[in-house]
């Protein structure tokens, strides 16, 4: 039986052994000598152009390795305040935030950090199984995968251009993240100046710099880029609704309504919605003109009693079509009405005082909706159909409707193509440069720890001439970076999942 054992473990290692899998504990690994043809290929492509490539690439990440520093240290400080301060800023307002570490092998430890918000309608930071909504998980593992190929092929195209052995491409599996590596010649890499080292190491984050200012380009010229097949600039299209969404119903959003106005905020694209709605929940909740007469007709008598938070409430048959009404005249300047909302509304002039509906000498008041605090009634327009009312808090139809900017010219095209590309371009332009940033920190086992030795070999060696001192001071270095980068992860996760 043990004879048999044996022989099974040994076919099943020579196995892996041949289709270059190595498998691990949360760690699954695959690499190839299959891709080395064309990685020969793009090193040996315009030599010329590739030196002057990754020479601009070696300058790119001696800069971010001193930036990341200078970045890592704000965020920290940032970040102690915000914990210090009995009222922490949103965690949007900081410039970094470091969520999820990601380590990998070989030359690059990814770490994953959000840099900006990446989806309308998403939560402001991103940690998969916290707070990443699962329909966004596609774009989140295909954006890092993409990134992690990106920057290994700059390390390795940037090797063979260095005369570099290279022995093979590889994809890798850490628990659910995924990314990949390459497999340089050890010895050809201690062999060549510390100039064509740094041009090596510094090739990995300038690649994912290029493919986030690249995807930032694209996002930027999408409507260009789009402009024969769709068009903006007209409205926000809905494209999902969701089911427990308060726009749900008969007379609420459908996918495919186009949205042109939120009260009396125009709307013209996405960012005029998200705006809109942020302005109608900082600010006061607007009144309509009602003349005297037709106060008068539509209101009827109800019993006023004040809310737990000392709003008033004068309707008190629950209806759904009825809301209370605060306005003022002359004599008294806390009046209530239960008035039907789409009555006083539609056909209604938007104000904030009486003053604003004195018009051709008809006697008017502004009847304001009287609300619970941070409750809105909004009106909603998207033509040809009735206007939607909503009430509730402006942030909960935020979060529950999708929309996008671009209108197809035929039915027959994807509503939500515009959509998928916008999308998948911000996790490109955040998660590469993120990439980018972290792993020019120099910390142990990322990048910035074998481009901040090259560096201290390629300008300290005239004043440091022993090589054991120049390692102590890259040593230190290392440490303090290490320990900056760490400390920034560990409270980066406690402000995600703490608060």
């Amino acid at each position: 039986v043990l004879q048999s054992s044996n022989s099974l473990k040994a076919s099943y290692e020579d196995w892996l052994l041949t289709y270059g899998l190595s498998v691990s504990p949360f760690h699954l690994r695959w690499q190839t000598a299959l891709f080395n043809r064309q990685f020969y290929s793009w090193g040996r492509w315009k030599p010329r152009f590739l030196y002057l490539w990754f020479s601009v690439g070696m300058v790119f990440g001696i800069v971010a390795m001193f930036g990341s520093v200078i970045l890592l240290g704000k965020t920290l400080l940032q970040t102690l305040t915000q914990m210090l301060t009995e009222a922490p800023k949103a965690q949007n307002d900081r410039m970094l935030q470091v969520v999820v570490s990601v380590p990998s092998s070989d030359l690059c430890l990814r770490v994953v950090c959000k840099l900006i918000v990446l989806h309308e309608n998403s939560p402001c930071s991103v940690v998969p199984g916290v707070n990443l909504p699962v329909s966004q998980l596609t774009y989140f593992f295909s954006a890092i995968l993409i990134s992690g190929v990106i920057h290994e092929v700059g390390h390795g195209v940037a090797a063979i251009r260095e005369q570099v052995r290279f022995n093979g491409f590889g994809i890798f599996i850490f628990i659910v993240y995924p990314g990949a590596f390459v497999d340089l010649f050890t010895t050809h890499l201690q062999l060549i100046s510390p100039v064509q080292q740094l041009r090596i190491f510094c090739a990995g984050v300038w690649h994912n710099f290029v493919l986030s200012v690249a995807s930032f380009m694209v996002l930027f010229l999408l409507p260009a880029i789009l402009f024969p097949f769709y068009y903006t600039g007209v409205g926000a299209l809905v494209t999902e609704v969701a089911e427990d969404s308060p726009a749900n119903g008969p007379r609420g959003l459908f996918v495919g309504d186009l949205v042109t106005n939120l009260q009396d905020c125009p709307v013209y694209n996405v960012e005029d919605w998200n705006s809109c709605l942020g302005d109608i929940s900082e600010k006061s909740q607007v009144g309509y003109c009602v003349s005297a007469a037709t106060l008068q007709q539509l209101s009827f008598p109800a019993r006023v009693y004040r809310r737990l938070d000392g709003t008033v409430e004068c309707c008190s048959n629950n209806s759904l079509t009825d809301i209370c009404f605060s306005y003022s005249n002359k004599l008294d300047s806390h009046l209530y009405a239960c008035l039907p909302a789409r009555k006083v509304i539609e056909a209604s002039k938007v104000c904030r005082t009486n003053m604003d509906c004195h018009k051709d000498f008809v006697p008017s008041f502004c009847v304001t909706p009287s609300l619970e605090n941070q409750t809105r009634l909004i009106r909603v327009k998207h033509p040809p159909h009735i206007d939607m009312l909503y009430v509730g808090h402006p942030m909960h139809l935020q979060y529950t409707v999708s929309l996008s900017s671009f209108v197809p010219r035929q039915n027959f095209l994807s509503i939500d193509l515009p959509v998928v590309i916008e999308t998948f371009c911000k996790y490109l332009i955040s998660l590469s440069g993120a990439l980018a940033v972290i792993n020019a920190v120099p910390c142990f086992a990322l990048d910035g720890q074998w481009i901040l030795n090259s560096f201290l070999e390629a300008t300290l060696s005239s004043l440091i001439v022993e090589k054991h001192n120049r390692e102590l001071v890259g040593f230190l270095i290392l440490l303090a970076g290490s320990a900056l980068l760490a400390a920034n992860v560990a409270l980066g996760l406690w402000m995600v999942t703490a608060r």
